[in-house]
């Protein structure tokens, strides 16, 4: 399982930290293994909490929805920096034009 979580690092490089949880629920049903996980990334926590009849597809599970989420902040961040740098060029192509 140790090395499932460690994967996580090939798809976004700035993790700060990472916390695993394995419950066993007090259920009859078969699918009573509880899988948690929390990554702390810059400005923002992820988490992850995935139900399954083994502790191993819920951990891949888990990953599986943690690797989506972290694609969508990467994307999330690729979006609010390109609109920044789209304000900054709007900003000096103004100041450009009344120089002239």
């Amino acid at each position: 399982m140790q090395k499932k979580a460690n994967k996580l690092d090939q798809f976004y490089d700035q993790i700060i930290s990472g916390e695993v949880y394995l419950k066993l629920e007090n259920v009859e049903d078969e699918s009573n293994k509880i899988t948690e996980i929390k990554l702390i990334i810059p400005g923002n926590d992820l988490f992850a909490k995935e139900l399954c009849k083994s502790f191993e597809e819920a951990t891949d599970k888990a990953v599986e929805s943690l690797r989506r989420q972290m694609e969508r902040h990467k994307e999330k961040i690729r979006s609010q920096m390109s609109n920044y740098k789209a304000k900054i060029l709007v900003g000096d192509s103004r100041r450009a034009s009344t120089v002239l």
